[in-house]
C-alpha cells in the first residue's frame, strides 16, 4: 500500500544492518532473494574477503546461487529433508555424489544438480553408470555413505581433538552484551523513534486536529451561556460536559495500541540479535509521548474550560489539565501494554474494547458507587477512570460558586458542591483530587513497568507453515504419475526453445498434455517510446534535485508475442516491475506515455484485463481460504459463463496438479511469514490463480524469486508449457541458472534507470547474446561455463559503464537490433486484416448475481476459517454480557426513583455502545486484509467492487444477527426486562441493528481511508461523538437548539430511544424525583428525555435505513477509492 524501495533492495538493506555491527560469527538466511546474480556475487565476494581476512565465521543458505557464486564458498553443508548429505569442503562434493553413480551433466549448476539429485522426482536423470541398473538412493542412505567419505572422516577427527584455550585471542569473544552503553543506547533508540514520529507526524496532526474539531463542538453544546449552576439539577450537565472530555481523551490515546503492535516485528528482530536492551525502546517511546500528552491535554483544556464555564479560578483551571494530562498518560500506558502483550490487531481491538468497557461502566458516570452489586465493588477500585472521574469532579464541584447551601433534605451534604458529589458516589473533600492524582500515576508506573516487562520477556507469534513429506507424495503416487514423468525431462529439454505458430495451434490448447480443452486468443502485446514519470520525491529535492518529476521508465520499447517465453532482466531497482505494472495497467499514480498495442489495437484495459494474467510479486491472497477454494474461486470468476460448472472443476485439477499443489489442496493459505504456506508454495499458488483463469497474455513478476533451485523448476516448466500452447508470457527474473535462463526465448535487458540496454533472441547457449555485447568494443568475453545471464549484468553494470566510458542504452539504441525491432514493433502494431478489435459482450464474465455468489462463497469460508476474528468476537460478546448482566442484576425490575431510571438508561447505553463499538474497531484488520487482494482482484477485472462489497456485508450481517441473539438472551434475562414478546423482540431487534451499524460504519470507514491506523483514529473522532449525542450524558431537551440535529442523525440515540420506548415507553408506574412529587414513567421520559412509545415505527425505519446507507458508502467507496501506491 505504500511505495518504497525495491524488493531486492529491502533484501540488501537487512544484509547490511547485520553486518554493521561487532558480530564475528554470522548466519544469513536467502540473502540473495530479490537480488540479481551481479549483486548476489558481488555480497558474497564481500563476505569471502572478511571471512579470509578478518578470521570471521560465516553460514549462508542461499537459493538458486549461480555457479560464480557457488564456487565462492570453502566449504559446502547439503541439507535434505533434516539430514545433513554432505558438510566438507566444495571441491570434493562431486567426488561424493560420483561415488554413489550421481554426475553433474556440463552446463549445469553444481548448486542446482545438489539440490535436485537428492530428489525421487528428479534423481535418475543423473545417474551415469551404464553398466549398473538405476537404484533410487534415499535421503538417509546419502547421509549413512557420507559417514565413510573421507571428507567426514577428517572432519570427526579435528572434532575429538580439544580447542587449546591457551590459544584464545583476547579479544576473540566480546565481553558485553550490547555495543553501546545503556545510556548510548537510549539515546540512540530514542533518536531514531523521534525520526520515526517525525516522518509519523500526519497521524499525530491529525490526532490533534480531531481534538480541535471535537473541542469546538463540545463547547458549543456546552456553552456557558446555557450552563447555569448553583443547584443540584445542574450538577448533571457539567458532569455531563466533565465525562465527555475524560472519554475524549481516553479514546485519543487508543491508537497507542496500533502504533505500539506495528513496531513489534522489527523490534523483536533487533532485540533478539541485541542491537539495544528491550527497555530502552519502552523508556523512548514513554518518554517522547509524555510531549504528545501534554499537548493534546493542553489543545482540550485550553478551549473548552472557560467557554464551558467551569470553575474561573486558574488554580482549578490548571488542576483540570494536570488531571487530562494524568489520564491521557494512563491511557497511552495502557494500551502500549495491551499492544505489546496482544500483539495482533484482530486480538487487541477486541480485547482493547472490553477493557474499556470495564474502566467506563465503573468509571462513576455509568452507575453510582452506591448502585453497583457487592461483588463487582472491586471493580469500582481498579478503574482507572473512577480516579480521573473523581479528580475532575472534585476540582469543579469544590470551588466558592459551588459552596451554596444545600436545600434537598434527601442528600446529607452541606453544600450543593458536595451534595452533586455525595449523589454521584464521589470523593467530597480537597483531599479526593490529590489521591485521584496519585492513583493515576500509580496506574501510569504500573502499566509502564508491565510494557517494560511485555518487551523484555514475551516472544514474538509464531505460526506454523505447511509442509509436505515425501510420504505424502508417496499417497499420491498414481494420481500423480503423469506430472512426475513431466518433472524427470532432461536440461535440454527443459531449455529447448519451443515456438508455436498461432494459426496452427488454433488457440485453443489450454495445456501441454491437458485433457481439457479451453479457447483462448493468441495476442502480440506491443509497446513503443513508453516512458514513466512520478512526482519527484521530498527527500531528492532536498538534495538539490529541481525537476517536478522522475523518470522512471525512459523511451522502452519491444514486442511480447504469443508462444514466445521473454525474459525481462535487470539489475535491482532497473524498472522490471514498473514496467510490467505499466504494461499491464496495474500503475495507480505518475504519468504514462508512449503506445501500447495488442494485436494492433490500442489496449484498452477493460477489455484486456479479462484476457491477462498477473503474477505479482508479493503473492497475495485471502489468508483463511484453501489452496483448492483459492483456486476455484478464480475460475469461477474469470472464466466464460459458458464454460460448464464440471469443466470448470477439471480444469482446477489439473491446474493444481501442474504447479504441484494437489496434495496441498486443502491447506490453508495463511499470511506471509507468519502462518500458511511457504513462500515457494504461495508463489506455485499466485501462477495457478492465474493460469486457471485461462489468459491469452501472462505477465509474472519474479516467479523464481524466494525459491530454490528444483521448486523454480517446476514453476518454469509450468511457464513453458503454458507458453508451449500459443500464449504469451514474459517473466522478471532476477538469479537465473543457466537451465533456467536458456528456457527463454527472447531477452528485454533494463539498466538502471529504465532504460533499454538489449531486445531480442537469446539463441541456443544465449549465443546471439553473447555475441551482441562481445561485438562491443571493450567488453570482455564470457569464459566457459559462466552463465550468460549472470555475465551480462556483469558487463553492463554501470561499474563497466564507467570504466569503458560508454552508455549501453545509447549503444543499443543506435545498432541494427534496435531498428530491426523497430520494424516489427510497427508490422505487428498494424492491424491484421482478419483480426478484430478484442472486446466483449459484458464488463466482467460472471454476471452481478454470478459475482455476488462467488464472493460470498468465498467470503463466508474465510470468515468461518477464522477463529482468532469470530470465536473471539462471540467470546467478547458473552463476557460483555455476563458483566452487563451481572453489573445489571435484576435493575428492570424494579423502578422506583429516577436514579433506578438513569441506571438502566446507562445500562442501554453501555450495552449498546461498547460491544457495537467493539465490533467498529475489530472489523477493520480483517476488512485491510481483505482489501490488499480486492485491489489485486479489482485490477484482474474478476468482479464488481459492489458485488465484492455485498458479499462482506452480507457474511457480517449473518455473523452480527447471531451475536445479537447471544447477546439478547443473555443480558435481558439477567437485567430483568419485561418478558413480554413485543418487548422481547424490540429488544433483540435493535441491539442486533446496532451491531449491524457499528460493524458497517468501522468497515466503511477502512474503505475510506489508506490505511487501517487512520481509520482507527477516524473512529476515536465519530465514537465521542455519538457517545456525546447519544442522549445520556447530555438529554435531548438539554442539547442547544443548534446541535439537537445531530442528535436525530446519530444512530446510537436511535437505538438508546428504541430500547428505552419498547421497554419503558408504556410504563404507569410512579418514580421519586428529588425535590418534587412523583411522576408517571411514561410522562417522565417524555418530559425529560423526550421518548415516546408512539414513534417506535419511524425507529426501526431509521436503522434500516443506517445499515442501507452504510453499506452503499462502503460499497462506492471499495469502487471508486484506490489507496493502493504503483
Amino acid at each position: 500500500m505504500i511505495r518504497g524501495i525495491s524488493g531486492g533492495q529491502k533484501k540488501r538493506v537487512t544484509t547490511g544492518e547485520m553486518l554493521t555491527g561487532p558480530a564475528r560469527a554470522l548466519f544469513m538466511d536467502e540473502i540473495s532473494t530479490g537480488l540479481d546474480s551481479s549483486s548476489t556475487f558481488e555480497i558474497v565476494k564481500f563476505m569471502r574477503q572478511l571471512v579470509h581476512v578478518m578470521s570471521e565465521t560465516v553460514m549462508i543458505s542461499l537459493l538458486q546461487p549461480p555457479p560464480e557464486t557457488y564456487n565462492l564458498f570453502d566449504d559446502i553443508i547439503l541439507l535434505s529433508e533434516g539430514y545433513i548429505v554432505y558438510h566438507g569442503p566444495r571441491e570434493n562434493i562431486l567426488e561424493f555424489f560420483e561415488s554413489a553413480g550421481f554426475r553433474c551433466p556440463d552446463r549445469k549448476g553444481v548448486a542446482d544438480f545438489l539440490q535436485e539429485v537428492t530428489s525421487k522426482k528428479d534423481q535418475q536423470q543423473y545417474w551415469y553408470l551404464d553398466q549398473e541398473q538405476y537404484h533410487y538412493v534415499s535421503v538417509p542412505d546419502f547421509a549413512e555413505r557420507f559417514k565413510s567419505f573421507h571428507a567426514c572422516q577428517q572432519m570427526q577427527k579435528e572434532l575429538q581433538i580439544p580447542f587449546e584455550k591457551s590459544k584464545t585471542h583476547p579479544a576473540a569473544l566480546t565481553t558485553r552484551k550490547y555495543g553501546l552503553s545503556s545510556w548510548e543506547s537510549l539515546k540512540a533508540v530514542m533518536s531514531r523513534e523521534q525520526l520515526l514520529m517525525k516522518r509519523n507526524s500526519f497521524i499525530y496532526i491529525f490526532k490533534v486536529t480531531q481534538l480541535i474539531i471535537l473541542a469546538l463542538m463540545s463547547m458549543t453544546v456546552f456553552l456557558r451561556i446555557k450552563m447555569p449552576h448553583g443547584q443540584i439539577a445542574d450538577g448533571t450537565k457539567f458532569f455531563g460536559a466533565l465525562t465527555f472530555g475524560l472519554i475524549t481523551i481516553m479514546f485519543n490515546g487508543f491508537a497507542e495500541l496500533q502504533l505500539t503492535i506495528k513496531k513489534l516485528p522489527v523490534f523483536y528482530k533487533h532485540r533478539d540479535f541485541l542491537f539495544f536492551p528491550a527497555w530502552t525502546l519502552g523508556v523512548a517511546n514513554i518518554i517522547l509521548k509524555v510531549p504528545v500528552s501534554f499537548v493534546e491535554s493542553a489543545v482540550w483544556v485550553v478551549l473548552t474550560y472557560y467557554v464551558m464555564g467551569f470553575a474561573p479560578a486558574a488554580g482549578r483551571f490548571f488542576r483540570q489539565f494536570i488531571a487530562f494530562f494524568a489520564t491521557h498518560q494512563m491511557a497511552m500506558a495502557l494500551f502500549r501494554f495491551l499492544g505489546a502483550v496482544l500483539k495482533t490487531m484482530v486480538v487487541a481491538n477486541t480485547f482493547g474494547m472490553f477493557v474499556l468497557l470495564i474502566i467506563f461502566i465503573f468509571g462513576g458516570f455509568v452507575i453510582r458507587r452506591n448502585d453497583i452489586r457487592p461483588w463487582w465493588i472491586w471493580g469500582y477500585w481498579a478503574s482507572p477512570m473512577m480516579y480521573s472521574q473523581n479528580a475532575i469532579s472534585v476540582n469543579e464541584f469544590l470551588a466558592s460558586r459551588w459552596a451554596i447551601p444545600n436545600n434537598d433534605t434527601t442528600i446529607d451534604a452541606p453544600t450543593v458542591g458536595k451534595a452533586i458529589l455525595k449523589s454521584k458516589g464521589l470523593f467530597t473533600g480537597e483531599w479526593g483530587f490529590w489521591l485521584s492524582i496519585g492513583a493515576l500515576i500509580g496506574f501510569i508506573i504500573l502499566f509502564n513497568m508491565l510494557y517494560l516487562w511485555a518487551l523484555t520477556y514475551l516472544s514474538p507469534s509464531s505460526g506454523s507453515n505447511a509442509l509436505v513429506s515425501e510420504g505424502e507424495d508417496d499417497v499420491n503416487e498414481m494420481a500423480l504419475e503423469g506430472r512426475r514423468k513431466d518433472a524427470r525431462r532432461s536440461k535440454d529439454e527443459i531449455s529447448q526453445v519451443v515456438s508455436s505458430d498461432p494459426g496452427t495451434n488454433g488457440g485453443t490448447n489450454t495445456l501441454a498434455q491437458s485433457r481439457v480443452t479451453l479457447p483462448f486468443q493468441p495476442l502480440a502485446l506491443c509497446f513503443n517510446h513508453v516512458n514513466y514519470y512520478v512526482d519527484m520525491p521530498a527527500e531528492m529535492k532536498e538534495q538539490g534535485f529541481t525537476e517536478s518529476r522522475l523518470q522512471l521508465l525512459s523511451d522502452i520499447s519491444g514486442t511480447f508475442r504469443p508462444g514466445v517465453l521473454t525474459a525481462l532482466v535487470g539489475v535491482s531497482g532497473a524498472g522490471k516491475t514498473t514496467l510490467m505494472d505499466v504494461l499491464a495497467g496495474r500503475k495507480t499514480s505518475g504519468a504514462i506515455e508512449g503506445d501500447i498495442t495488442l494485436s494492433g489495437y490500442p489496449k484498452k484495459q477493460e477489455t484486456f484485463a479479462r484476457i491477462s494474467g498477473y503474477c505479482e510479486q508479493t503473492d497475495i491472497h485471502s489468508p483463511n481460504v484453501t489452496v483448492f477454494e483459492s483456486i476455484t474461486y478464480s475460475a469461477w470468476l474469470r472464466l466464460s459463463s459458458d464454460i460448464d460448472d464440471g469443466t470448470k472443476k477439471m480444469f482446477v485439477e489439473e491446474v493444481m496438479a501442474l504447479v504441484e499443489l494437489d496434495v496441498l489442496r486443502d491447506a490453508l493459505v495463511g499470511l506471509p511469514g507468519v502462518s500458511g504456506l511457504s513462500t515457494e508454495q504461495r508463489k506455485r499458488l499466485t501462477i495457478a490463480v492465474e493460469l486457471v483463469a485461462n489468459p491469452s497474455i501472462i505477465f509474472m513478476d519474479e516467479p523464481t524469486s524466494g525459491l530454490d533451485a528444483r521448486a523454480a523448476a517446476i514453476v518454469m516448466r509450468t511457464v513453458r508449457n503454458t507458453v508451449n500452447t500459443g500464449r504469451t508470457v514474459v517473466c522478471t527474473i532476477h538469479q537465473p541458472s543457466i537451465d533456467i535462463f536458456e528456457s527463454f526465448d527472447e531477452l528485454l535487458l533494463l539498466k538502471r534507470g529504465g532504460q533499454v540496454i538489449y531486445a531480442g533472441e537469446l539463441g541456443r547457449h544465449s549465443h546471439k547474446l553473447v555475441e551482441y555485447f562481445e561485438a562491443i568494443p571493450g567488453v570482455p568475453k564470457i569464459t566457459e561455463g559462466y552463465n550468460p545471464a549472470t555475465w551480462v549484468l556483469e558487463v553492463s553494470s554501470p561499474l563497466s559503464e564507467a570504466r569503458l566510458n560508454m552508455n549501453f542504452a545509447e549503444i543499443y539504441a543506435s545498432s541494427v537490433l534496435y531498428r530491426k525491432n523497430q520494424e516489427v514493433i510497427k508490422e505487428l502494431s498494424i492491424p491484421r486484416s482478419d483480426n478484430q478489435d478484442l472486446s466483449f459482450p459484458t464488463k466482467y464474465s460472471q454476471n452481478f448475481y454470478g459475482q455476488c455468489a462467488a464472493n460470498f462463497w468465498k467470503q463466508y469460508r474465510s470468515y468461518w476459517k477464522n477463529p482468532p476474528y469470530n470465536a473471539m468476537r462471540y467470546l467478547m460478546t458473552c463476557l460483555f454480557g455476563l458483566v452487563f448482566g451481572t453489573v445489571f442484576w435484576q435493575k428492570g425490575k424494579n423502578i422506583d426513583s429516577q436514579q433506578d431510571l438513569y441506571n438502566l438508561l446507562g445500562a442501554t447505553y453501555a450495552a449498546t455502545f461498547f460491544l457495537g463499538a467493539s465490533n467498529c474497531i475489530t472489523v477493520q484488520p480483517v476488512v485491510s486484509i481483505e482489501r490488499a487482494v480486492f485491489y489485486r482482484e479489482k485490477a484482474a477485472g474478476m468482479y464488481s467492487p459492489l458485488s465484492y462489497a455485498f458479499a462482506q456485508t452480507c457474511v457480517e450481517v449473518i455473523y452480527t444477527i447471531l451475536q445479537g441473539i447471544l447477546y439478547t438472551v443473555i443480558i435481558y434475562a439477567m437485567i430483568g426486562y419485561d418478558w413480554k414478546a413485543d418487548k422481547f423482540f424490540y429488544f433483540l431487534f435493535f441491539i442486533t441493528a446496532s451491531f449491524n451499524y457499528f460493524t458497517l460504519f468501522g468497515m466503511m470507514l477502512v474503505a475510506c481511508t489508506p490505511s487501517a491506523l487512520l481509520a482507527n483514529i477516524l473512529i476515536t473522532f465519530a465514537l465521542p461523538l455519538w457517545n456525546l449525542f447519544a442522549g445520556f450524558l447530555i438529554v435531548r431537551p438539554a442539547i442547544p437548539i443548534w446541535w439537537r440535529w445531530y442528535y436525530w442523525a446519530n444512530p446510537v440515540s436511535w437505538t438508546i430511544y428504541g430500547v428505552v420506548a419498547s421497554q419503558f415507553g408504556e410504563n404507569e408506574g410512579e418514580l421519586s424525583v428529588p425535590g418534587g412529587t412523583p411522576v408517571v414513567v411514561k410522562q417522565f421520559l417524555k418530559d425529560n428525555l423526550g421518548i415516546q412509545h408512539d414513534l417506535l415505527g419511524y425507529v426501526v425505519l431509521v436503522h434500516f435505513a443506517y445499515v442501507i446507507v452504510f453499506f452503499f458508502v462502503f460499497g462506492y467507496s471499495i469502487k471508486f477509492f484506490n489507496f493502493q501506491k504503483r
